[in-house]
Order: structure tokens, then sequence, then C-alpha cells
């Protein structure tokens, strides 16, 4: 599923703006595994994480859509350099699903 997300590399900061940049990484969870994202992105701008997580679980949430089965009981995670969630995006708020 790693090979799904895209990996970019943008160096974050804790403080938006305060030209510090630390390493986030964002994992994707499926309730029973975990895909490590092993590289983590380099972002300058903690405010930034929150729509890269929801790009992301959309980007994924298009190619199941291709395959013809949505999983929506998987969420992303945000971990800072530390260890620390930061953010967590569950898939269902990713999209609304209209009849």
């Amino acid at each position: 599923m790693m090979a799904r997300m895209s990996r970019v590399s943008d160096r974050t900061a804790a403080n938006p703006g305060n030209g510090t940049v630390a390493t986030y990484y964002f994992h994707l969870c499926d309730g029973f595994d975990t895909l490590i994202d092993p590289e983590g992105r380099e972002i300058s701008d903690i405010s930034l994480i929150a729509g890269m997580a929801l790009k992301e679980a959309r980007a994924i949430i298009g190619q199941d859509v291709v395959g013809g089965a949505i999983k929506l009981g998987q969420h992303i995670e945000v971990l800072d350099e530390g260890g620390a969630i930061i953010h967590r995006l569950e898939f269902r708020d990713a999209v609304t699903i209209r009849k």
C-alpha cells in the first residue's frame, strides 16, 4: 500500500514560518496493519499537514475506485520525528458519499 502513497520530501517546522524544518511520517493504517512511511517528508509549515494527509487519502481512495473496492476503514497517521501522532485522518472523513 505504501507504494500508492507518494513520497515527497519537504522538511516541516513545528511553528509555521519560523524557518525550522522537521520531518513528518505519513503512515497508512487499516486497523490491523500499518504501512510505515520510512522516509518521511520534510515540511516547513505544520499547518500544511492536514491538507497533505487529505490529499494522500483521496489519492488512495481514487486508486481503490479503479479497482472496484473502496476501503473507508483505513486512516493516515502523521507522526513527528519523536514518534508522537500529530494528525490522524480517517478515510471516511476524506470524502462525502451521496446517493
